[in-house]
């Protein structure tokens, strides 16, 4: 409820307001169950609703959606409003955007893998910091590709191709076991059957859409329908930071400003540091105390003050503190600590007022114009201008329908990235495989049959010499022959000769002619 343009919360000794100015240094809403937490969440998203400021919230119990529907008049309401002495109070309804990570009670809520990142991927898959390392080199090895993992198949893509690729990879970003890639799939097996791949994917969440007014320049309140989601605690809390992470990513720094760009609640806000490493509850710190320079105010909402690590709470600096029980020594120490960071208020201590406050009712301190923490008040929480309650599937259908962003997210679009990257690489690859083995296949053929034909050709170079040989021996063989029957034949002719001659070298005539040229040669 807006007074004199600051947002009423509740009423004590005095009106409890929150100043718009101030509203953007964070705070935090604590108290035991049953309480009152919701009603505060809720007359503070109105208040900031109503005065043009969007917010973001996420509906753990289903009571959170009844914004869309103007409250009404009831005795217990009337009660209170006469006890804190308001009469100008009115119902009213306000402008809400239905969101929902598994796209049934509202329009879906999408992001990519490479922009969830491998912190806050790998605290959703709980990895030790082995496995972290090798989320974060394959991250590094997919940047380095051009591969967009966009949704859970081209992320379990890319980590089979990693796997299968390890030693290419050893040399420049070190070796990856099977042991780490395999407990990474195992994990993500495990956050699917947890329904976290409909989380991953396209359009993703267009930041922007969380900035809008309606036409009577109220902020929209975007709920988070978180009924299902809520029952993977790991899922959620990493889910609400990453979105925390996307504001102070996306929005421009503004300094600050006279009234909070958007308001961001965190409820069940220990589920957040619940076992968290040191790196993201760094990382949680960092976006808190820097996301306030973009003009986004943070409220975390939990049972215990020391639910919050003291880094993030000690940027906290409007507080309601609801009641706390003191049944153990461990709780009397928790109230003792969350006393002590309240400004002291003359009028009562407040240790001992922790314990002693009504449903409804609560400690408040708010910073002043200065900056400065008010004086502890006690106070009654304003009723909601909504209706208290839960609303049923006609009313967010109805929402839904008339929401401003109706149909740009409620078809998811799977376009070209890592996945299909990876598979036409893949087949790239067995291409060049098979056609690799058919060169080599073909080249060792050619070698048989080049050894086939070396083979060949010596044995018919050995044959072709041993037919010459046969050739040469054969022809000397005939020469021979030949000469024997020349000289066969000149022996047989001198024989002839010989007897010719031994018959007739009796003749006397002969004898007187040898005998005549034997003489006369003898005479010369």
């Amino acid at each position: 409820m807006i007074q004199d343009n600051k947002i009423l919360v509740g009423k004590g000794e005095n009106p409890v307001f929150l100043l718009p100015q101030m509203a953007n240094r964070h705070g935090l809403i604590a108290g035991a169950t049953g309480t009152g937490k919701t009603t505060t969440l809720k007359v503070l998203a109105e208040g900031f609703s109503a005065m043009g400021v969007p917010v973001f919230l996420a509906d753990i119990k289903g009571d959170l959606m009844s914004l869309c529907q103007s409250g009404a008049p009831s005795d217990r309401i009337n009660e209170r409003l006469a006890q804190m002495g308001i009469t100008d109070f009115t119902y009213s309804t306000f402008p809400l955007m239905c969101w929902d990570v598994f796209g049934q009670g509202g329009h879906p809520v999408r992001a990519t893998i490479s922009e969830m990142g491998p912190l806050l991927l790998s605290r959703l898959l709980n990895l030790n910091d082995t496995q972290q390392s090798v989320l974060s080199m394959i991250f590094k090895i997919a940047d380095e590709q051009n591969l967009l993992l966009l949704d859970m198949k081209d992320f379990k893509s890319i980590l089979q191709y990693v796997a299968d690729h390890a030693q290419d990879f050893a040399t420049e970003y070190g070796f990856v076991t099977k042991q780490s890639i395999g407990a990474i799939q195992r994990n993500m097996t495990a956050l699917e059957q947890q329904g976290a791949d409909s989380f991953f994917g396209e359009p993703a969440l267009d930041i922007n859409d969380w900035l809008r007014l309606d036409s009577t320049a109220k902020g929209y309140v975007n709920v988070l329908d978180a009924t299902k989601l809520y029952q993977s605690p790991g899922l959620y809390a990493t889910m609400l930071l990453y979105l925390l992470s996307e504001l102070f990513e996306k929005l421009p720094e503004v300094g600050d400003p006279e009234k909070p760009k958007m308001v961001f609640f965190f409820d069940e806000a220990h589920l957040l540091f619940d076992d968290a490493p040191k790196a993201l509850t760094d990382k949680i710190v960092q976006v808190v105390r820097l996301v306030r320079s973009k003009g986004v105010g943070v409220y975390f909402i939990t049972q215990s003050p020391m639910d919050v690590p003291g880094d993030v709470l000690a940027q906290l600096s409007n507080r309601i503190q609801h009641a706390l029980r003191a049944y153990t020594p461990a709780d009397q120490k928790v109230i003792k600590a969350t006393s002590d960071t309240f400004r002291p208020n003359p009028a009562f201590k407040v240790q001992d007022v922790i314990t002693q406050l009504a449903t409804g009712e609560a400690l408040i301190s708010f910073l002043d114009e200065k900056g400065v923490p008010g004086i502890t008040e006690r106070a009654l929480i304003l009723p909601p201008q909504s209706f208290m309650g839960t609303v049923d599937a006609a009313a967010k259908q109805q929402c839904m329908a008339a929401s401003p962003v109706s149909g740009k997210y409620d078809t998811a679009v799977d376009r070209e990235s890592a996945y299909e990257m990876l598979v036409k690489k893949h087949a790239d690859e067995e291409a060049a495989a098979v056609a690799a083995a058919a060169q080599a296949e073909a080249a060792k053929q050619a070698a048989i049959d080049a050894k086939a034909a070396e083979k060949q050709a010596a044995a018919e170079a050995k044959q072709a010499q041993k037919q010459q040989e046969q050739a040469e021996k054969a022809a000397q063989k005939d020469h021979e022959r030949n000469v024997r029957m020349v000289e066969n034949m000149a022996g047989s002719v001198l024989k002839g000769v010989g007897r010719e001659v031994a018959r007739n070298i009796n003749n006397p005539m002969l004898r007187s002619i040898l005998g005549s040229l034997v003489g006369g040669t003898r005479r010369y």
